[in-house]
């Protein structure tokens, strides 16, 4: 019996042990053949870029629920180590450390927000990329509905303005309304600043000039190029010395690999991810895999993946299809995607779609906003019937379609 290992339940590597269940099917393989064992130190998937909005428990789906009919394994503990010469991997569980060996490892661990060492910054700030830490923030916002004002203690102010920053600062005003229907509302005030001479940098003029307009009717004040030395709790201090006042600072800036990418001899991008070859393998390394903002893979002649569902969901279908196909002796499938879009969530206000690496704006407010509740409530999902024909089906090592573009 063949062991395949996968590290992490996020998108890539949930994908992953979907997509190897579902190769084992067509092949006619039953676990007397391979067996197929996910390891997460969670009990549940995370449908992590929705952990900006409100109703976090939404957003979250039961690993099992999906697992278990496609006939996959699941360990809960923290992976610590691997041994790559003895293809062992060390896993701490309740129960305590355990080696569990494997024939094909998929490396799935994914990202963390990155925090550099500014004082105070580790104590005094909140942020989204978490299930746990969403919910410590959301409880936050509530003690702070009920508590005695004080100045800035209906300020927030959110740090990076990348997409995740954009999208929690545009969701605020919302949030904050309703949290705070007994607050004096003209008090309120949602900040979003970042390093760079402008917000959202990364998306290009056309894009800019929407996010801008978008913010602006939110009432979400934008201050770019401004640089934080220090974290309180009482708010932020600027490398010019002055001060924001801000119970709440949320920190949006930047994302690094998990850190037992560290282990991996092989050489890493700045982001501390590893590169693969089109069919998910670590250049450089036998029997292992790597997928999701863990990898970097060359999607085309000219772009590598970004960290983010759209190219970790696929690629986790072809790392689990290369998987068992390299174990067994069949043709390898590669890796292309020939399209690349951004749906940001503004707010109350709508949305921004745009198309392509340049990022070309093709609709905007309501009819995009349609688009990125669909990506967000559907497409992203699992399926979640405990239907195992349906579950496999949903990760054929396919490429799917670029979202709709709606229009009135």
């Amino acid at each position: 019996m063949k062991d395949i290992v996968v590290l992490g339940g996020g998108f890539g590597g949930l994908w992953s042990a979907l997509g190897a269940a579902r190769k084992l099917e067509q092949l006619g393989l039953s676990a007397e053949d391979a067996q197929i064992t996910l390891i997460e130190r969670n009990d549940y998937h995370s449908i992590r870029v929705r952990n900006y909005e409100e109703d976090l428990d939404s957003y979250i789906v039961e690993l099992d629920k999906v697992l278990k009919p496609a006939g996959v394994n699941r360990l809960r503990g923290e992976v610590v180590d691997v041994d790559f010469s003895a293809q062992l991997v060390h896993v701490q569980t309740a129960d305590g450390l355990r080696k569990v060996p494997y024939d094909k490892l998929v490396y799935a661990l994914g990202s963390k927000l990155f925090r550099p060492e500014i004082p105070g910054l580790e104590d005094f700030s909140f942020d989204v990329d978490t299930y746990q830490a969403a919910k410590k923030l959301k409880k936050h916002l509530a003690d702070l509905a009920l508590a005695e004002a004080r100045p800035g203690s209906d300020t927030v102010l959110v740090i990076g303005a990348g997409l995740t920053g954009i999208e929690t600062a545009a969701e605020m005003p919302a949030r904050l309304r309703e949290f705070w229907k007994k607050r004096d509302q003209k008090n309120r005030r949602v900040i979003l600043a970042d390093v760079a001479p402008v917000i959202g940098s990364d998306m290009g003029q056309e894009a800019q000039a929407v996010i801008a307009e978008a913010l602006q009717a939110l009432n979400v004040e934008m201050f770019p190029g401004i640089k934080v030395t220090s974290v309180d709790v009482r708010g932020v201090t600027l490398a010019d010395g002055s001060r924001l006042e801000a119970a709440t600072v949320i920190w949006c800036a930047g994302m690094r690999t998990n850190a037992l990418s560290k282990i991996f001899p092989v050489n890493k991008d700045r982001f501390g991810r590893v590169e693969v070859d089109e069919f998910m393998r670590i250049k450089g390394m036998n029997n292992i895999y790597a997928v999701g903002d863990a990898a970097s893979a060359l999607l085309d002649e000219t772009h590598t993946s970004v960290m983010s569902c759209q190219h970790g969901r696929p690629m986790g279908r072809f790392a689990g299809h290369n998987v068992v196909a390299e174990l067994f002796d069949q043709p390898l499938l590669p890796l292309k995607i020939d399209w690349y879009t951004t749906i940001l969530d503004l707010g109350e206000w709508g949305a921004v779609y745009t198309t392509g690496w340049d990022r070309k704006v093709v609709s905007i407010k309501d009819e995009a906003k349609l688009t990125k509740r669909t990506i967000n409530g559907q497409r992203i999902y699992p399926p979640q019937s405990g239907d195992r024909e349906e579950i496999l089906s949903a990760a054929a090592p396919v490429i799917q379609a670029p979202p709709k573009i709606y229009r009135h």
